[in-house]
């Protein structure tokens, strides 16, 4: 229970997170540093009282030299008890200096001599490690546990005498102490240091909230505007982010809400153009058939008994129907244009030779309006990168609706470089358009003014010049228009000139 507990507020969110994996870390470094600490600082407390005991010995070996008076091995018969308990209370003074136990053996462990307030009994032994590092012949400390008490006790052996030679060593030196104050000193320094550590912990639990709470908060808040952003709102609060990878993330946040804005204003856009589309092409398709619908109800109602009056109805019918055919087919196409369905190949191409083309096929519906069409060609050659079909297309819709616009005059089609761009050039002595329509010519279904009352045949759908110009732009050209009323238009189409590259 209280493990799941601990999992679920360690879960709970960043802010416990960071915090709970700080304290339990800092914790678990304490404990360890502690621990650690505290056998360095033994073992070093430790050497330091070995080899302060081995200087000891030394000074006692020394000390004990000095008497020339003291037979130092098994008493004598001839030596008296006074000699034996100088002995004793020279081992006893040199004890008190350097607080410890001084015993004297020989190299089959016998104790000579001791400073404990005990009577030497023949028998009485040292351990017999002591004996083996005697017998070595070399100074050595050794750790042992007193049996009764369980204290740790140091000790050191030390050869007596000066004289190198192990073969001659008779006697050994034996200091023994227990660092009770030692081990004080040690206990007093482990409660230090967790009190210490108890204090850091407390400082390090408000240095760690503070962080987790300056890392959480930002987090939130980037949250909260991501929540912000799932209800439609684009507009993101400018807060403090002191942190730079919560800069970097607010950033890329931020453009994602500006991309978002932007995607759901194009939204809203395409939804109201397509919806003003449904609207114009349901107004558009329903002049024509409203036209045939009421003309076929005529004839099927027998109301039409003169023939020539049929004719003309069959005939208006017949123009009724091909402009919805014209109409769809448009409407289609511009569909394909501005979904990005429709894909030009882009080649090397002489405008000059395909505008000529497009005039000379054009020629006979120009005639039938007395009409003419003047090539003009300004230059040699006028190379550009485009698709041929949809070039030609631009043409010669451009060219029907500069014939449409005049009758008996002229139309000049002309072809030239100029600062590194080919222009084409359409011009007509026609009606000319208006200026309040000229600003419009380049909206889906609208026809000008002064066109929409004549020549029922050729009423065009509207969306001609839409198309004219999406395939302009498709391969990388810009259009553009002049005109005024009664003296006629001019468009000017301009592309890239391959020679240019």
């Amino acid at each position: 229970m209280l493990k799941r507990l601990l999992r679920e507020q360690f879960n709970k969110n960043i802010h416990t997170r960071i915090l709970f994996t700080n304290i339990i870390t800092f914790v678990f470094s304490l404990i360890a540093l502690t621990m650690f600490s505290g056998y360095v600082v033994k073992q070093i407390a430790y050497d330091q009282v070995q080899q302060e005991l081995l200087r000891e010995a030394k000074r006692v070996n020394f000390a004990l030299l000095q008497q020339k008076d003291q037979a130092w091995g098994p008493p004598p018969a001839w030596q008296t008890n006074a000699q034996a308990g100088d002995r004793q209370e020279m081992l006893q003074f040199l004890a008190d200096i350097f607080e410890t136990r001084i015993t004297v053996f020989d190299r089959q462990g016998n104790i000579m001599d001791t400073s404990a307030e005990q009577e030497v009994v023949p028998g009485n032994r040292v351990d017999e490690k002591f004996v083996k590092l005697l017998n070595k012949g070399e100074t050595a400390i050794a750790r042992t546990v007193d049996r009764e008490t369980g204290q740790l006790i140091f000790a050191a052996v030390v050869p007596m005498g000066n004289n190198d030679n192990k073969d001659v060593i008779e006697n050994g030196i034996l200091l023994e102490t227990n660092p009770v104050n030692l081990d004080h000193a040690l206990n007093q320094m482990r409660l230090y240091l967790v009190i210490g550590g108890m204090a850091i912990l407390v400082i390090f639990m408000f240095i760690s909230a503070y962080l987790a709470l300056s890392i959480s908060r930002p987090v939130s808040r980037l949250a909260t505007a991501v929540a912000e952003l799932n209800r439609g709102n684009y507009v993101l609060s400018a807060g403090e982010r002191p942190l730079e990878e919560i800069k970097a993330l607010a950033g890329q946040l931020n453009q994602l809400a500006m991309r978002l804005q932007e995607m759901h204003a194009e939204s809203r856009r395409m939804e109201e153009e397509r919806a003003q589309l449904f609207a114009e092409i349901s107004h558009e398709l329903r002049t024509p058939l409203t036209a045939v619908q009421g003309f076929v109800e005529a004839i099927r109602d027998g109301m039409v008994q003169d023939e020539a009056l049929l004719n003309r109805y069959l005939d208006t019918i017949y123009s009724q129907t091909i402009h919805i055919t014209r109409l769809v087919d448009d409407i289609l196409a511009l569909s394909r244009l501005e979904s990005g369905n429709i894909t030009v190949e882009k080649l090397p191409m002489d405008l000059i030779t395909l505008a000529q083309g497009v005039v000379i096929s054009m020629e006979g519906m120009a005639g039938n309006k007395n009409t003419s069409i003047l090539f003009e060609k300004k230059t040699e050659k006028a190379v550009v990168l485009g698709d041929v079909d949809r070039m030609e297309q631009i043409i010669r819709n451009l060219l029907k609706n500069a014939v449409r616009a005049t009758e008996n005059g002229t139309v000049r089609v002309g072809v030239e470089v100029r600062q590194g761009e080919v222009v084409l050039t359409i011009e007509d002595d026609g009606i000319g358009i208006a200026p309040e329509d000229l600003s419009h010519i380049w909206d889906r279904f609208y026809q000008v003014k002064n066109q929409r009352g004549g020549y029922l045949q050729e009423k065009g759908s509207g969306l001609g010049l839409v198309i004219v110009k999406k395939l302009v732009q498709l391969q990388g050209g810009s259009i553009d228009v002049t005109s005024q009323l009664g003296k006629g238009t001019i468009f000017n189409i301009n592309f890239p000139s391959y020679n240019q590259k």
